[in-house]
């Protein structure tokens, strides 16, 4: 299992570095077979395949090792040992490997060399770069602020005043991404004793699932180091002190702004059962000001400011087909311009209600969620993230990482723990897919054939709805 989990990402490894966007003037561009592979049709196809058939190996020994574990072969301590040392191994083969599926680690390095040359972020692109730093970076994204809090940037700039080569810095944020999966692998099994379920299973849902390794591995998002916050940002605020957990919030904001929202699950877990709304008011004001302290404290600390305000709306500068309020609204324009309406006015207006919906569900949650109850308090996390997902204006597959973690850990119905299972590993498998193709319709069209062709074997054969079957049901039953 460990040994063909590694063969399966070194695959990836290796056929991404035909289908990755590399820069210009890397040594690797020097070799002709690689060169040949990657100006031809054939060859970027053959990449894409070894892509996917990587994908398709660590899918079937993810199953088959959610199976083992959901059947108990070993101890318990023997089965989460086992998924931490998988979790290792799989990784590795992933850690050198160019950005895959997107070019954001790309913006990433770039970014990180604007702080080391003294320029603003948040008021200027990786275009205004020269050199090899941001030679790779998605066109689309080099005149455009970062969106990013001040962790990564300081982060990353601290590794360009130490080398300016891109790959070096692609590899360091990629070592960020792993801390995000060592916070993980520190925090799932905790968060699922609170609720019963297996820690052994959980973290195998989460640590090793197709959607972790190749969005936040394979990917290096900035989500995994966001999330592994948020979790262990819920496990010290609850088990130590409401105030450390608001610190570690504060944090994850600091990467993405979204980290923020495990206040929530703060906030109600910290307060006794059946506190008052004057309480809930009193514990969200001063969870709320120590993580907002600790953003803005770490911001101008950091000598960054608060820029990252103005560059929060930079990702609503696309349209993303996994977007529901994009897609209703680009419905409703449809047939808004037959009667005369300005072009987008009903997706804008789409949106913003869609983003109103979700705050106005996060506050109900705050103030009507049962109180004292750390299962409570998880479910109420879960369903927060899950709404600011679906009511997002932009939503990219890796934003599923946001929910995974804190899903894994519930003792859901039988039918919930298959969503969880089949959405990890159809999301997974569909990472080479994601809009960086950019036009690229036989890769697009040859994809989508690959992964219609995987997942039946993985979950529709006798045996694949067997295994699913039995992980489910496994998760329902005490640890």
């Amino acid at each position: 299992m460990v040994a063909r989990g590694v063969l399966g990402s070194m695959l990836v490894a290796l056929g991404g570095l035909v289908v990755a966007t590399l820069p210009a003037s890397t040594p690797l561009l020097g070799l002709d077979a690689l060169v040949a592979l990657r100006t031809t049709e054939a060859g970027r196809m053959l990449g894409l395949t070894v892509v996917m058939g990587g994908l398709g190996i660590l899918a079937a020994q993810w199953l088959r090792l959610c199976r083992s574990t959901a059947a108990g072969e070993r101890d318990p301590d023997g089965d989460l040992a086992l998924v931490r040392r998988v979790a290792v191994w799989w990784s590795v083969p992933l850690v050198l490997a160019p950005p895959l599926f997107s070019r954001d680690g790309w913006s990433y390095a770039a970014q990180g060399a604007l702080v080391e040359a003294g320029v603003d972020p948040y008021e200027h692109g990786p275009g205004v770069l020269a050199g090899a730093v941001a030679e790779a970076v998605d066109p689309r994204w080099s005149g455009t602020p970062a969106p990013y809090g001040p962790v990564p940037l300081l982060l990353g700039g601290l590794g360009a005043s130490v080398t300016s080569d891109p790959w070096l810095l692609v590899v360091g944020h990629r070592l960020l991404a792993l801390v995000g999966l060592v916070l993980l692998a520190w925090a799932v099994p905790r968060l699922a004793r609170w609720t019963g379920a297996s820690p052994a299973l959980a973290s195998a849902l989460v640590l090793v699932s197709p959607l972790t390794l190749a969005a936040g591995v394979a990917g290096l998002h900035n989500d995994l180091l966001m999330v592994g916050l948020m979790a262990a940002a819920l496990v010290v605020g609850v088990e130590r002190h409401w105030a450390a957990g608001a610190v570690l919030a504060g944090l994850a904001a600091a990467v993405k702004l979204p980290g923020g929202l495990v206040c929530v699950a703060v906030v109600v877990a910290s307060l006794p059962a059946g506190a008052a709304l004057a309480a809930r008011w009193r514990r969200l004001a001063g969870v709320g000001l120590v993580s907002v302290g600790t953003l803005v404290g770490l911001s101008l600390a950091g000598g960054l400011g608060l820029g990252w305000l103005a560059a929060l709306s930079v990702p609503t500068t696309v349209a993303t087909p996994l977007s529901l309020t994009t897609v209703v609204g680009g419905l409703l324009d449809l047939g808004g311009g037959a009667v005369g309406l300005p072009e987008a006015a009903l997706l804008d207006l789409t949106r913003t209600v869609g983003s109103v919906a979700a705050v106005v569900l996060t506050a109900m949650v705050v103030l009507r969620a049962p109180t004292g109850g750390r299962r409570e308090a998880l479910r109420a996390l879960v369903v927060v993230l899950t709404a600011t997902v679906l009511l997002s204006p932009v939503v990219h597959l890796w934003y599923l990482l946001w929910v995974l973690p804190f899903a894994a850990c519930l003792r859901l119905p039988r039918a919930g723990t298959a969503v969880v299972l089949v959405l990890s590993l159809v999301l997974g498998l569909a990472s080479p897919l994601d809009s960086s193709l950019h036009g690229a319709y036989l890769a697009i069209v040859w994809g989508c054939l690959l992964l219609a062709a995987i997942t039946p074997l993985l979950l529709a054969t006798r045996a694949g709805r067997d295994r699913v079957g039995r992980i489910a049901e496994a998760h329902l039953l005490p640890a």
